[in-house]
């Protein structure tokens, strides 16, 4: 009896991404071609969690206009940042058995400039990914180029951001997949931002494991070696690749589909709350982006009931709905 009630909840977990999909979930990411009102921006994708790409919102940024390497080089060149560094460019990803973060290295942003402009060596794959208001607390000095917020955003949220990041790496550095708890508005300054997304409701066909937590650390000559965080919880993350998946070891991601997107240099990017995203870069991409908390309303529950239904379910488990399984209303 308990496991014909499980069945049933495995069943409408694997029906739901469909439904959803059907229902609300777009097939493409929209482009606007302006910056919409507060009430169009909160009423149109806010609300209903849909990701868009918003042209000629950065026109008026002396950034979008100044921000050339040359240009940091000359403006903040000497200042010292936080520099993720990597030996393969994955940085907060899983390697083996270890959820595994970067080294981080305080680094004049000159040496950074001159890996990316191929004037010097430095081992490993650096990218300035500091997230903590890295652009405030590192970098005043170009402030004055960019916007603090989004004007019509905060209005629409209510608040300002928590966060406002600056990014700078190579085109080897890779954001595993995952999500935020953030309202999301990703400006690309210069280059392209590859985005792959999956919706909320894509949870059920996407894999979490618990991994111990380590951290790479340099050695003088170059090498790296992955050192266990043993103070620290096991850390829940995707270990798939979805760029090249795993379809033996995770079959039920075959089910899911992924959005594709890339953001050019003036555009904003708004990626809604939880939704799961993958990025990778052109070379020396330069971009900001602002954080503004999300709401932990009703959406948000729903999506943690998603969540818990799918770890105590084991979906794999079930290899192929049964017809009769599948009949009826979700």
């Amino acid at each position: 009896m308990a496991e014909a009630a499980l069945d049933a909840v495995r069943s409408r977990l694997f029906q739901f991404p469909a439904a959803a999909r059907e229902l609300s979930v777009p097939f493409t990411v929209t482009y606007l071609d302006g910056p919409p009102t507060p009430l169009q921006f909160y009423r149109d994708w806010v609300c209903p969690n849909r990701p868009c790409i918003i042209r000629n919102a950065l026109q008026h940024w002396p950034a979008l206009k100044k921000w050339t390497l040359s240009y940091l080089r000359g403006t903040v060149g000497s200042t010292e940042v936080s520099v993720a560094v990597t030996p393969d460019g994955y940085a907060d990803a899983v390697c083996g058995d270890r959820f595994v973060m970067p080294a981080e290295r305080r680094l004049p942003l000159n040496t950074v400039i001159d890996v990316l402009e191929g004037r010097t060596y430095h081992p490993g794959v650096l990218y300035v990914q500091k997230q903590c208001s890295n652009l405030s607390s590192e970098l005043p000095q170009l402030l004055t180029d960019v916007e603090p917020h989004v004007p019509w955003a905060s209005e629409a949220l209510g608040k300002m951001p928590d966060a406002v990041n600056f990014w700078l790496g190579e085109e080897a550095a890779v954001t595993s997949l995952h999500k935020d708890h953030y309202e999301n508005l990703y400006c690309v300054i210069s280059g392209e931002k590859h985005f792959l997304l999956h919706p909320p409701s894509d949870r059920p066909f996407i894999p979490y494991e618990l991994y111990t937590p380590a951290t790479y650390h340099m050695s003088e000559d170059g090498s790296f070696k992955i050192v266990d965080e043993e103070a620290m919880e096991k850390v829940p993350w995707i270990p798939l690749d979805p760029v090249a998946p795993d379809l033996v070891q995770y079959p039920l991601y075959k089910h899911a589909q992924p959005l594709h997107c890339t953001v050019k240099a003036g555009e904003m990017f708004y990626l809604p709350a939880l939704w799961f995203h993958h990025v990778r870069q052109s070379h020396g991409c330069i971009a900001v982006n602002f954080w503004y908390d999300m709401e932990y309303d009703l959406k948000y529950s729903y999506y943690q009931l998603l969540d818990s239904l799918s770890k105590v379910s084991d979906l794999a488990k079930m290899d192929k709905p049964s017809v009769s399984s599948l009949d009826g209303p979700l």
